[in-house]
């Protein structure tokens, strides 16, 4: 598999909707190097803003560009994003409605070294609370080059992830992003494997692990936690008859949670999820840490194992 920045891609993205788009406008809060709208400055420097260290300043020039009809783009870490502008974000982006679409990159413990202050666990959970917003995850480089198409396109308030490291791509270049609608990568009849994120890769390779132990696993790629697609979800659970979920996030509020919700309001099912179990992270290399948090194809494979085995005692 080639390994690629989700971020890289979002620059990318946003280069290329330089020169489509002229109602697009960026942000960012002294990051750009990090979080790449460098790229779009580079394309379209009358259109792009930095705002400095000044994340909910910058939150509240968004809202006032986007209010002007302009489709605003605002970017930085997911800790700043998330939690410094969150009443901001509420009472300016999401309870006027407005077309705001707020990238942060830096999610999860994978952000290795910079520790906990810097490692967002809980930022799918805060903006998944906020009425008229969107949240996205997107599994790999490619599916965030076509999600920051698709949120250009959409009229309202999102909320999108990425991480900081490399990983694998998965899904093709021309990858096809429906807002609300997961896809399964691999067919199966025994457990559900769900994921986003990189995490949605860990999935794949457990979905192996388990084939090599005579379990047949269905994968799912949820990369929109709000709306979460339930159909897709409900159809294949009535199917297999039980549950993982698996998150580079806390397992509470994100995707575990929402698919939670949805199991226990229409098919009760055995679920088991994977993320990180409400703690902080802290300062290490991105692989050691995954392992130490649970978050490796191997912790997928165990809550497999244990979904199974609470199906079979129903």
């Amino acid at each position: 598999m080639v390994n690629a920045a989700q971020r890289k891609y979002y620059g990318k993205a946003l280069a290329e909707l330089a020169v489509k788009r002229k109602d697009v406008v960026v942000l960012d809060a002294d990051l750009g190097e990090s979080t790449r709208t460098v790229d779009f400055a580079k394309a379209a420097p009358e259109r792009f803003i930095q705002i400095g260290i000044a994340e909910q300043n910058m939150i509240g020039v968004a809202s006032g560009l986007a209010a002007s009809g302009k489709t605003v783009f605002a970017s930085t870490f997911a800790v700043f994003a998330t939690g410094r502008c969150w009443e901001q974000i509420r009472q300016a982006v999401a309870y006027p409605k407005l077309n705001v679409k707020i990238v942060a990159t830096h999610c999860g413990i994978s952000v290795g070294g910079d520790g906990a202050s810097h490692q967002a666990l809980e930022d799918m959970a805060i903006m998944r609370s906020l009425p008229n917003m969107v949240v996205i995850s997107p599994a790999d480089a490619n599916e965030t080059y076509a999600a920051t198409m698709a949120i250009a396109e959409y009229n309202g308030p999102c909320y999108m992830r990425m991480g900081r490291a490399d990983f694998p791509i998965i899904t093709p270049e021309n990858v096809r992003f429906e807002i609300g609608k997961a896809a399964v990568l691999r067919d199966g009849k025994d457990i559900t494997l769900i994921g986003t994120g990189q995490m949605v890769v860990s999935c794949l390779e457990a979905a192996d692990k388990l084939s090599a132990k005579g379990i047949s696993a269905e994968v799912m790629n949820v990369s929109t936690i709000k709306p979460l697609d339930n159909e897709t979800i409900i159809s294949s659970v009535s199917k297999t008859k039980c549950v993982v979920t698996a998150e580079e996030h806390s397992i509470i509020g994100g995707l575990g949670s929402a698919v939670a919700e949805c199991l226990s309001e229409n098919t009760p099912t055995p679920l088991v999820r994977v993320g990180v179990k409400d703690s902080f992270g802290e300062s290490g290399d991105p692989k050691e840490l995954m392992k130490k948090y649970g978050l490796t194809a191997d912790d997928v494979v165990m809550a497999a194992e244990k979904a199974i085995a609470k199906r079979g005692r129903k």
